[in-house]
């Protein structure tokens, strides 16, 4: 028992001492292999750095050499300015000396050979000059004018208009020639009130199955044919009656307006407006403007104004709601003090109505200072509107003060002896005094009579302008 234990501990003994051996032996591979890797990165790192530094000193070396360079340039730059300088201090030098040479040898004085040699360089180009001058102005024109007409046909071409003609008399059927006595009453009772009631002339001859309404106020108009209407269906006619139901037609106008101006903003796309702003729209189609029906007009106005708002690239909206408020002055009738285009315009800024429009409105009589694009826009489409065929009438008096206009505004300018309007105002001629005026400046008396009367008077379509440049000479031989 005593060798087996004692077996058993050497066995131990001899375990023991092979693990101790074993992890001497792993600890000192270990150590030596890290000292390997340590001296590895050293080596490494040693190794980096000395090629950084190679680098280094080559970068160095060569930013040396380009500032040595720059160097060298920079010498020869200075001294090339120092030469060119010296040159140039020579050369005015010589050209002084020169000058005083030419001035003793041709016995002017330097203003006046200043002067002579302005006057031969003047002779010398002042033809060229003028064409150039010349050229120039008229490409720039023509060009502005073909772009102008490109636009505007491009514009009218999208839009279909009806010529009307509104008139100042309504017709009403009657069932029966009856209907006629009952409408005089006894005595003419009938016809006095309802004439006084409606401020309309009713017209009663013997044209079987009708009778006339007559009155240049559209609304009086319209108010006494429904009450008429009313009337002739009803078919009970009394002046306590005829007075009631002029009462109710004026009603039923008011309700017509606020449709008709609510119709119109519908039709044209736009948000709803005020309810002042829609009724007072209505009004203007019981309205003529030159025997023109003013919302007709209106509305023709505010489509133009968003094509041509189209086609030059900006917003058409306000362009739309400019050219279908720049009348609503018209139904205006409190605000008399001030011209239509004003009082539209105030009430619309009291709205809260956009700026540009409100500026549009105000501005399309030319009585405010355009302040954007939107302005001319409003000005050109009611001038289309009011120059197609057929639109407008016009009276002796507005055809006499127009020619006249034409002709005062011709002769203000210098130079011009006659002035002659012709065609209701669209050709204009022109004669000038030969012996003031040259034929370079009756070109430029042509283009500022031009725009003068662009800018000054107010016309329909286009003026064709003739100005005439002529000199006689007459002897008699003897």
């Amino acid at each position: 028992m005593a060798v087996a234990a004692d077996q058993s501990i050497l066995a131990a003994v001899a375990f023991s001492s092979g693990a101790i051996v074993a992890y001497v032996l792993a600890k000192w591979r270990e150590s030596t292999l890290g000292a390997l890797r340590e001296a590895r990165l050293k080596n490494e790192v040693e190794l980096a750095r000395r090629e950084a530094s190679v680098e280094a000193s080559e970068l160095q070396a060569q930013a040396e050499e380009a500032q040595r360079q720059s160097n060298r340039l920079l010498t020869t730059a200075k001294i090339e300015a120092e030469i060119a300088n010296e040159l140039k201090v020579a050369n005015e030098r010589q050209r002084e000396y020169l000058q005083r040479q030419a001035l003793q040898l041709s016995g002017l004085s330097p203003e006046q050979a200043k002067r002579a040699a302005l006057e031969s360089l003047q002779n010398d180009y002042e033809l060229e000059a003028r064409q150039l001058r010349h050229d120039k102005v008229d490409r720039t024109e023509q060009e502005v004018a073909d772009e102008a007409r490109r636009i505007l046909l491009a514009s009218m071409q999208r839009l279909a208009t009806q010529t009307t003609c509104e008139a100042t008399s309504v017709t009403v059927a009657i069932p029966s020639e009856d209907m006629k006595g009952r409408l005089i009453g006894r005595e003419g009772r009938n016809i006095r009130t309802f004439e006084q009631s409606t401020g309309a002339t009713l017209l009663i001859d013997e044209t079987p199955g009708m009778v006339l309404i007559s009155c240049f106020d559209p609304i009086r108009r319209e108010v006494a044919k429904i009450a008429l209407e009313h009337l002739v269906k009803d078919g009970r006619i009394t002046p306590t009656l005829i007075e009631e139901l002029v009462r109710t037609s004026a009603a039923e106008i008011v309700r017509q307006t606020q449709r008709l101006g609510h119709d119109a903003v519908r039709e044209l796309g736009l948000p709803p407006m005020d309810v002042r702003v829609e009724e007072l729209l209505g009004r203007l189609h019981y309205r003529l403007s030159a025997n023109q029906n003013t919302l007709a007009h209106s509305i023709e106005v505010a489509q133009v104004c968003a094509v041509l708002a189209a086609e030059i690239g900006i917003d058409p909206t306000p362009a739309k709601r400019a050219g279908l408020l720049h009348d609503l002055g018209k139904a205006m009738e409190a605000e008399i003090s001030t011209s239509h285009a004003v009082a539209g315009a105030n009430l619309l800024r009291r709205l809260g109505e956009d700026a540009r429009v409100v500026n549009a409105v105000a501005a399309h009589h030319r009585e405010v200072e355009a302040e954007s694009l939107y302005a001319p826009l409003v000005m050109i489409a009611d001038s289309i509107s009011g120059s197609r065929p057929g639109a407008r009438t016009s009276t002796v008096e507005s055809y006499a003060q127009r020619v006249k206009s034409l002709e005062e505004l011709a002769l203000k300018f210098a130079g011009v002896r006659e002035a002659y309007a012709f065609q209701s105002g669209r050709e204009l001629r022109v004669i000038v005094d030969p012996g003031t005026v040259d034929d370079f400046g009756a070109a430029e008396l042509l283009r500022r009579l031009r725009t003068s009367i662009e800018e000054t008077l107010s016309y329909q379509g286009t003026v064709k302008i003739v100005l005439i440049r002529e000199q006689r000479f007459t002897d008699e031989a003897r």
